[in-house]
């Protein structure tokens, strides 16, 4: 008895060291996780990967000029073995900003062009970073660090954000940068709707001190000055601050919210996120403007104007862009996943290598997500939207707001040239609602009682309550069991690790996915 009295007690410590510690471990122990799986082995492929081809070549540009230039034909091979100054210094037309490509440029600065590492560690470690940003955010919303760690572990092992921070693309850097800025506003509407409650003048107060707003503003910028679909999330964040600014004011008894929210806040809001953003992308286009050789730099005498004829070319790029491609998936597939981008693939002539029990052996890096966590956060997104006009409670919305950012505009342009990889800014919001939703599932029941109810119709009733709740766990707990087994099914497919031919045909659930 005695023995088994300090086996329980010592549980019980460890519990209670554990829940003490979790605060810090917790997300310690999600970015060494998410690092190990994005940092480790990083050179390989030794291979400039899709659209490595571009911005790895503008980053050693931007790095050495100030600017892109062009490369001769052949230019990647030459790139590969070493021989890195075959660019030329004329200035070459480029379509997205350059903080992403400066963000590669710091990684070959370090490391240098020889390998992989020095033009994929950037992406790497944004991509790192991500993972514990998802966990305050959940941690935030959910007030549980257990939801918090779910998040990250989610995110952590999935195979579409390992694989876009093991290739020096720009996708999930912006990812990056989008959840930032939306972090930065969930801290600032808690002080903002608080102050704005408060207040009981007809009009409502006008609130300047946002520092967050502000940060918020600067992150969207940085977004922007990676592709201009980050200019999607900081129309739509100034659109709904405006909207949940006049909800609290109709709330708080304010005379006319709308005009208020609208003709007051309204502007201040405006000029605490704009400007902050348009500096941040300004600044990111700073090599391009104290040169002299960038593309279209010499248009007029004044910079900034010819900063401005060079955006009317690549905002006449965009518009017009409709090429064919065999991995190209209009938004509408997104959801579905109906054409994942095969980065890479490598697949040798049988009997030259093994790999397991297999000669004919196969490797790709892939943009396809864990599925399991894919379709159950499409499904969680629908669900929230049910559960937010039951409850009102705007932490719901949270998810929404994101993914109609990173998602709906792109329905806008239906015939444009996309990839399904792009989705990586929508991945976080989703695994979001994924967590909220699996929240909301096992929650704290109230019992369904009848007007005036007998003392064993209410402990029926809240029997009832509580199994319903244990079952919830249940059914959650088998769930993230799938869901980690199905990401560690899929690792193989992020890594680029070479495997059976008859088994990574098992990763194809669509014949649409080859």
């Amino acid at each position: 008895m005695a023995h088994a009295r300090l086996e329980v007690s010592g549980r019980d410590t460890l519990l209670r060291t554990a829940r003490r510690h979790a605060p810090w471990l917790v997300p310690t122990l999600l970015t060494v996780l998410a690092g190990l799986l994005r940092i480790v082995g990083l050179g390989h492929p030794h291979e400039l990967v899709f659209d490595e081809t571009y911005y790895v070549k503008d980053a050693w540009t931007l790095l050495h000029l100030g600017y892109e230039s062009q490369w001769p034909d052949g230019a990647n091979e030459s790139f590969l073995a070493g021989d890195t100054g075959v660019y030329s210094t004329d200035a070459s037309f480029v379509v997205h900003p350059p903080l992403g490509k400066w963000i590669i440029a710091l990684g070959l600065a370090v490391f240098g062009a020889d390998s992989g590492w020095g033009w994929r560690i950037g992406t790497a470690l944004v991509g790192t970073a991500l993972v514990p940003l998802l966990y305050v955010v959940a941690k935030r919303l959910s007030g549980s660090i257990a939801v918090g760690g779910v998040a990250g572990l989610l995110l952590a092992i999935d195979s579409l954000a390992i694989a876009m921070s093991r290739v020096a693309l720009l996708d999930g850097i912006l990812a990056f940068f989008l959840l930032l800025g939306f972090w930065f506003v969930l801290l600032d509407v808690r002080d903002a709707r608080a102050r704005v409650l408060r207040d009981r003048t007809s009009w409502g107060p006008v609130v300047w001190a946002r520092p967050w707003l502000v940060a918020a503003g600067a992150a969207f910028g940085a977004a922007s000055a990676v592709k201009w679909s980050g200019l999607y999330a900081l129309a739509g964040v100034g659109i709904g601050l405006v909207v949940v600014d006049a909800l609290w004011r109709r709330r708080a008894g304010v005379r006319e919210w709308y005009f208020s929210a609208i003709l007051r806040q309204g502007p201040v809001t405006f000029l605490l996120l704009v400007p902050a953003a348009f500096v941040v992308y300004l600044v990111s286009w700073t090599g391009w403007l104290v040169t002299t050789g960038g593309y279209d730099r010499l248009s007029d005498a004044n910079p900034l104007l010819a900063l401005w004829n060079y955006h009317e070319g690549v905002y006449g790029f965009h518009v017009g862009l409709s090429t064919s491609h065999p991995y190209a998936s209009p938004a509408w597939q997104w959801p579905l996943l109906l054409r994942p981008t095969a980065m890479w693939l490598s697949r040798p002539e049988a009997g030259t290598t093994t790999c397991g029990w297999s000669d004919d052996c196969i490797g790709v890096i892939s943009s396809i997500p864990n599925p399991v966590v894919w379709y159950a956060g499409v499904a969680a997104a629908i669900l929230l939207v049910w559960v937010l006009v039951r409850t009102r409670r705007a932490r719901y919305a949270f998810p929404l707001a994101g993914l109609g950012v990173t998602y709906v505009p792109w329905l806008l342009y239906p015939e444009r040239t996309v990839f399904q990889f792009y989705t990586i800014a929508m991945l976080p919001f989703l695994v979001l609602a994924l967590v909220l939703a699996l929240q909301h599932l096992v929650r704290e029941r109230e019992p369904q009682l009848l007007p005036d109810p007998t003392d064993e119709e209410i402990a029926s009733a809240t029997g009832v309550a509580q199994r319903t709740r244990r079952a919830w766990r249940v059914v959650v707990g088998v769930f993230l069991v799938v869901a980690t087994l199905c990401a560690l099914f899929y690792l193989p497919l992020a890594l680029g690790i070479m495997e059976p031919y008859p088994l990574w045909q098992l990763h194809n659930w669509m014949t649409s996915w080859v």
